[in-house]
């Protein structure tokens, strides 16, 4: 779509929804967006890159266990002020 097309697009949105209308598909929008990055597949050889480096960080101990890894998540979201939830 043409950057002429999307300001139109844009200047139509402004002048028909309400303020609230606006917020709320904004967020509908962002979250598209995110989902939509989320989704990009992997090739193969990305997919065999990750499974090599597993294999080797296993084969040279670098591993984490439950407990491990759930310290670490806690303590991410702590600090970003996300509220934590226990599994």
């Amino acid at each position: 779509m043409s950057k002429e097309s999307l300001e139109s697009l844009r200047d139509y949105i402004q002048l028909t929804l309400s303020p609230s209308d606006i917020s709320w598909l904004a967020g509908e929008l962002l979250t598209m967006s995110i989902r939509h990055e989320s989704l990009k597949p992997y090739t193969k050889e990305e997919i065999n890159a990750m499974i090599d480096q597993s294999e080797r960080d296993i084969a040279e101990g670098h591993v984490y266990d439950f407990d491990e890894v759930m310290h670490e998540l806690e303590e991410e979201f702590a600090e970003d002020g996300v509220m934590r939830y226990r599994l």
